[in-house]
């Protein structure tokens, strides 16, 4: 029997939202000051509950707001329930914002150890991996250029080729494809699946629901922050797609 590595047990979340609005940092401290300033409570996620095994591979569907992104933000750790559990065993690699510590002003060759640091590898190890995240990338002619100058799926291609050089135990991704061109999409799909061959664990998070069910064999469908259905991710997929013909 495969070992829970991620488990997330009555997890709740809440937002604060300023029901009125403030134009200014200046005009926020006085209304603060002054007890005028009022917040609207916003669960973004209700009662959550899901048990992942190693190796397996779920996918995360649902509208806009539905609390995706902040699920696996919960899940990687930059947000803490506020009510319930989280609990994770093993690495992850989350692919959330890709090329988020990227230096705009420094070329793409350079950002490539920057981003490397930031993830804990040392010069020595990106220096003896810098010829793989380039060909892997397909951007060698652009390594020169400062990384501002990128677009943003040039940003996405070097940031996927850092974040999935060594193999993590489970990847977090949400939509970080989506950017890509169709040619890259298939090569990151690949790359993905040649790490899920080698028993890694995944979250993806994506509109494209024929992709979750190329990557996934599980689903999750959230909407207004709770859990509609979860199992096989054709018949997960299928469902919301059909609730929103």
């Amino acid at each position: 029997m495969e070992k829970t590595v991620i488990r997330v047990e009555n997890a709740t979340v809440r937002f604060n939202i300023a029901s009125e609005r403030v134009d200014s940092i200046k005009e926020y401290f006085v209304k603060k000051v002054k007890g005028q300033l009022h917040f609207q409570e916003f669960l973004a996620l209700k009662d959550i509950d899901l048990d992942i095994k190693h190796g397996e591979s779920w996918g995360i569907v649902g509208s806009n707001g539905a609390g995706k992104s902040t699920l696996l933000k919960l899940i990687c750790g930059i947000l803490a329930p506020d009510r319930g559990k989280v609990r994770t065993d093993g690495s992850i690699a989350p692919l959330l914002e890709l090329g988020a510590g990227f230096d705009p002003e420094l070329t793409a060759g350079e950002n490539i150890f920057l981003e490397g640091a930031l993830l804990g590898y040392s010069r020595e190890f990106m220096q003896g991996h810098y010829d793989e995240i380039v060909e892997f990338s397909e951007l060698g002619e652009f390594m020169k250029m400062p990384i501002k100058n990128y677009s943003t799926g040039m940003q996405a291609r070097m940031g996927f080729s850092i974040a999935t050089l060594v193999q993590p135990d489970i990847m977090i991704i949400d939509e970080v494809l989506a950017v890509g061109d169709a040619a890259f999409q298939r090569k990151c799909e690949k790359r993905i699946r040649e790490m899920l061959e080698r028993a890694a664990t995944l979250l993806f998070v994506s509109h494209d629901n024929e992709m979750v069910k190329r990557l996934c064999t599980k689903a999750i469908w959230l909407k207004k922050g709770e859990i509609v259905m979860a199992g096989d991710a054709a018949e997960v997929c299928n469902a919301y797609a059909e609730f929103y013909q």
